[in-house]
């Protein structure tokens, strides 16, 4: 056993400790920090571990590894010269590393054994019989069925070989011949009849793994068959048995005429006997094709048909298989499963993982494209951001790719493996979004935490913090300088460790001197002010960024579009981008959707019509031909829709604040939206 001396004893010398403690070939003999009252030597002291007040004393213990958690250089080297000649000096960064290794072994691990556990749970739940022999023909697997068929217990059986449990298998030799076996009889040694299936088993490389039996308990079938010689208690047994079963059963003759059914399948398809009976096979289906009649015309099963069946439109899964006795064709037997339980599941799985993704930061720096100067300072500052723990002030254009900054800063930052959690403070009304982010101590235990809470320890990242109430805004100033938030009707504080990021698109300033937005909230989020360029001033970004979203939209519409024309992409350099990055996304997924199936470069005739510039003295005709003469009336009407359309969007299409800023009324505003055609274009 190896014996460890960790210094420092701060958070990461306290994690390296419980991570130590959980490895049986490592004894920590003793923790050294200055602090008497760090973490680590509380933790050490419950550990009856010997603590010291000085590295250099605790260098005397003998000891075969020195971890080093301060992340002082100085410490370190001091370490380094003076620690015992047969001890080994390891970083804390190192020492970090076999943790998260480690940990993520577990995680793998405990994947593993939930799939185990699945799948031992999905094969012990069948009513057959279950048996698995690997290369060396010894037994490595036998489901509860088995046991109970073979009266023999797996403990007793897994490892032996097969033909020694089982006298007759004929596993060993399918195994060698690579075939399958279907339906073969065979008598056990205790006297029981079962009728088995074995089938090799194969790698889609053609890798031979084993092989594997699936059995079914016939004896009592047998005894009752041989007893019973009329033709009516035989069906009458039958249709017993059928209608006990829990599978929805449907069985067809030979011409397709219905037979028998069974009340699971009347539960599925809330079809009775006298729809179905003596009815042609396609009474049943709403939509899709009957597998009885391709099972009756092919002869073969078929597995896995998907359709939607009865007066309800049930969504199901089909497996049909022929019925053939002496050879002859006598009609089709279908187990039909009901999906829309499991689709329910796979929605709610689905809303799930998009919660998930709402809570995490799925952008890197990676996936920031910064060629031009301007962006690339903004990335530098946005990775000092990163390494700080202070406030971050995102502030553009809307469409600049603030948010995306904000998620790479968390997935940089010590916070990474915490939530990061974004709020639209400009979509959501003032009450609601007061109980979001505080909590609500009178809602019900499940959503009585906010998002302050939520994101403890991780990071929190206000959209549009402009838009905020002076209320909230003292609000927020009080988590900021008291690290602590009360719930909505609640009065005991609680405390909260959030990294706080904010975007604005607004003039915070002319909003301080307005009195619309508090002075000291400002200074306080300002601390790291990131201006974000807009697209127009950083024309070198755009050939970059045409490549890099070219990609994704290939993605995403499953097209290989391989690059663009030098008259688009002209075009596009040309054009002033009100909307900035999101406009050039929006655009270049028109004209993918505009090209034809065989085209993969963008050209010029793929580009959908550009909005026409309107500000900074730029052309306001836009696409227009060169010496085109453009009336006046219409040049103005044309100014006064882009106008009104670049406000809307930087006011998050709040009518009431777009108007304002106009310097109109609300009502006037709604009688030009409707005069340019712009209710059907924005949103409510």
């Amino acid at each position: 056993m190896q014996k460890v001396l960790i210094v420092g004893a701060g958070q990461g010398g306290t994690a390296i400790l419980n991570l130590f403690q959980q490895v049986e070939i490592l004894h920590v003999k003793a923790v050294a920090d200055i602090d008497p009252h760090a973490p680590g030597i509380n933790l050490a002291k419950q550990y009856s571990i010997t603590t010291y007040h000085s590295y250099d004393e605790a260098l005397n213990e003998p000891v075969d590894i020195i971890v080093e958690t301060t992340g002082k250089e100085q410490v370190f080297q001091d370490i380094k010269n003076n620690k015992p000649q047969q001890a080994v000096l390891i970083p804390g960064s190192v020492a970090h590393i076999m943790f998260d290794l480690l940990n993520e072994k577990e995680s793998l691990l405990a994947q593993l054994r939930k799939e185990t556990n699945a799948r031992d749970l999905l094969v012990n739940s069948i009513h057959d019989g279950l048996i698995v022999i690997g290369l060396d023909e010894r037994l490595t697997f036998v489901n509860e069925a088995a046991e109970n068929i073979l009266n023999l217990r797996k403990e007793e059986i897994t490892g032996q070989f097969v033909t020694d449990v089982i006298e007759d298998s004929k596993l060993p030799e399918v195994m060698k011949t690579r075939k399958k076996e279907l339906n073969q009889s065979l008598k056990l040694a205790n006297g029981k009849q079962i009728i088995t299936t074995r089938i090799p088993l194969i790698t889609d490389s053609g890798e031979l793994l084993g092989a594997f039996a699936v059995f079914k308990d016939i004896t009592e079938v047998v005894s009752l068959a041989e007893e019973i010689t009329d033709l009516k208690n035989i069906q009458t047994l039958l249709e017993a048995i059928i209608q006990s079963s829990e599978e929805a059963i449907s069985v067809v003759d030979e011409n397709g005429q219905g037979l028998l059914i069974n009340r699971a399948y009347t539960k599925i398809t809330g079809l009775s006997e006298s729809d179905v009976i003596g009815k042609p096979a396609t009474t049943d289906i709403s939509e899709g094709e009957s597998m009885h009649m391709q099972v009756l015309e092919t002869r073969r099963p078929v597995r896995g048909a998907r359709m939607k069946v009865g007066p309800l439109n049930k969504d199901v899964l089909v497996n049909a298989a022929p019925i053939i006795v002496d050879g002859k064709l006598k009609g089709s037997v279908a187990i039909i499963h009901d999906l829309s339980e499991i689709e329910s599941l796979t929605s709610e799985l689905k809303k799930a993982r998009q919660i998930i993704r709402n809570l995490e930061a799925k952008y890197t720096f990676d996936d920031i494209v910064a060629v031009s100067s301007d962006m690339k300072l903004t990335l530098e500052q946005a990775k000092v951001g990163a390494k700080t723990p202070v406030s971050v002030l995102l502030r553009g254009e809307s469409g600049t790719g603030k948010e995306l900054i904000a998620h790479a800063i968390h997935n940089e930052s010590e916070r990474r493996h915490h939530k990061f959690i974004r709020v639209n403070c400009a979509s959501i009304e003032e009450k609601a979004l007061e109980k979001l982010l505080f909590g609500d101590e009178l809602g019900p235990p499940e959503k009585q935490k906010g998002y302050f809470e939520e994101a403890h320890n991780g990071t929190l990242f206000l959209d549009e913090i402009g838009d905020l109430s002076l209320h909230l805004q003292g609000r927020i100033l009080h988590v900021l300088e008291h690290q602590e938030v009360i719930r909505a009707g609640g009065n005991k504080p609680i405390s909260v460790n959030v990294r706080i990021i904010t975007s604005t698109n607004v003039n915070l300033e002319r909003a301080m001197m307005e009195k619309e937005f508090r002075e000291d909230l400002f200074y306080r989020l300002n601390r790291l002010p990131i201006m974000i360029t807009p697209l127009r001033n950083r024309v070198e970004d755009i050939k970059p960024l045409v490549n890099h979203i070219i990609t994704h939209l290939n993605e995403n519409f499953g097209r290989h579009v391989s690059s663009i024309s030098d008259g688009a992409l002209k075009r596009l350099k040309n054009y002033n981008f009100p909307g900035n990055v999101r406009e050039l996304e929006n655009i270049l997924g028109h004209a993918i959707i505009n090209m034809g199936a065989n085209e993969f470069k963008i050209e010029e005739r793929h580009l959908p019509t550009l909005r026409r510039n309107s500000f900074d003295g730029l052309d306001l005709i836009g696409d227009s031909k060169e010496n085109e003469v453009i009336p006046l009336q219409e040049a103005l009407d044309d100014f006064e829709k882009q106008l009104i359309l670049e406000t809307l969007e930087k006011n998050n299409y709040i009518k009431s604040k777009t108007a304002k800023q106009l310097n109109i009324s609300i009502r006037n505003l709604y009688y030009k939206m409707e005069k340019h055609n712009l209710g059907k274009d924005v949103q409510s």
